[in-house]
């Protein structure tokens, strides 16, 4: 699940929203009838122009000055093993319908980040949304620079997505929210009256919301917890979650969500605990062998001394216990 926040696809979000609302009707003008059209929609809505859109955004902007944002643009886009799985519960035109109730959820969680009393949900801000079918090569698409694929020719596979512009201010065109203010509450007296927004929590919000909605098993590679930490986490934490990795495709069947959201949940906070007793738990729990594992996985990895080390501990430790 990709969920980002942008300034606009046209790159100016501090003047008129019709730049950005024209781009998001290229498929539209593809369609050789206006019945065919996809319709903007909100939480109130599945039947809104493309003008409605423009004048309702560039009204709402109350004190704001001339070199303020405006509005931003969040986009939606599930990967394609979610649309697949949306597809196969729903049928093509049922899974459009999911993604839409899917959408309002998302701006729901998008209201609570904020953190701001009297915007709780969707219904207390000024949004429109629209599906898109379709994506698109860009320049900076490897495909492109590689020379294997024109800029602006459609990508293969499902790809639809959802593309929302929201208004900086509320619903009300009185309360100014900024997605761009990324103070997670650390200075108190300054979110309290600007208010805060965490990014990060943002996104697994969607993600959360995405398995809650459509009863999706993710994998461990697929959370966004997980690729952040192998990218930005300490030797010790990308060992461990190497390790998890390693040891649930050992499994035939998926790890039980609520041991295994602990274990991932302890490793991401740096939280002081035995990794490996927290493995063999599981490994108990399912029905797993954790030492023919770690014998068949771990030979020839780097992470070997680490794992040789935390292992010879556990000998210790028990045959302390037995010298008691």
């Amino acid at each position: 699940m990709f969920i980002n926040i942008t300034t606009s696809e046209t790159g100016d979000n501090k003047g008129s929203c019709g730049a950005l609302v024209s781009y998001l009707e290229k498929e539209n003008r593809e369609k050789k009838s206006v019945s065919e059209h996809e319709k903007w929609f909100n939480g109130n809505s599945n039947n809104i122009n493309p003008h409605q859109v423009r004048i309702g955004i560039d009204n709402n902007i109350a004190k704001l000055g001339k070199g303020d944002s405006k509005f931003f643009l969040i986009n939606i886009s599930p990967s394609q093993k979610e649309l697949a799985h949306l597809v196969s519960l729903y049928g093509e035109q049922g899974a459009k319908q999911q993604l839409k109730r899917f959408a309002i959820g998302v701006m729901d969680e998008y209201a609570k980040t904020f953190k701001r009393e009297n915007i709780r949900s969707h219904k207390d801000l000024l949004w429109f949304a629209k599906v898109e079918e379709h994506r698109y090569y860009g320049y900076n698409d490897k495909e492109v620079r590689e020379g294997i694929k024109q800029r602006g020719e459609v990508k293969d596979g499902r790809q639809m997505h959802v593309q929302i512009i929201v208004s900086r201010k509320d619903l009300l065109n009185r309360v100014k929210l900024s997605p761009q203010n990324t103070s997670r509450g650390k200075n108190a007296s300054h979110s309290s009256k600007l208010g805060q927004f965490d990014r990060v929590a943002f996104k697994q919000s969607g993600e959360r919301l995405f398995d809650e909605f459509f009863s999706f098993e993710r994998g461990l590679s697929e959370r966004m917890d997980y690729a952040n930490t192998i990218k930005h986490g300490t030797i010790k934490q990308k060992t461990q979650l190497h390790a998890l990795m390693q040891f649930s495709e050992a499994h035939a069947k998926p790890l039980p969500p609520l041991a295994l959201n602990h274990l991932l949940t302890s490793i991401l906070d740096n939280k002081r605990f035995d990794f490996w007793d927290s493995l063999t738990s599981i490994s108990l729990e399912t029905g797993g062998l954790l030492h023919s594992f770690l014998e068949s996985s771990y030979d020839s990895t780097d992470e070997m001394p680490y794992i040789a080390s935390e292992q010879e501990r556990r000998r210790r430790k028990k045959r302390k216990g037995r010298d008691r």
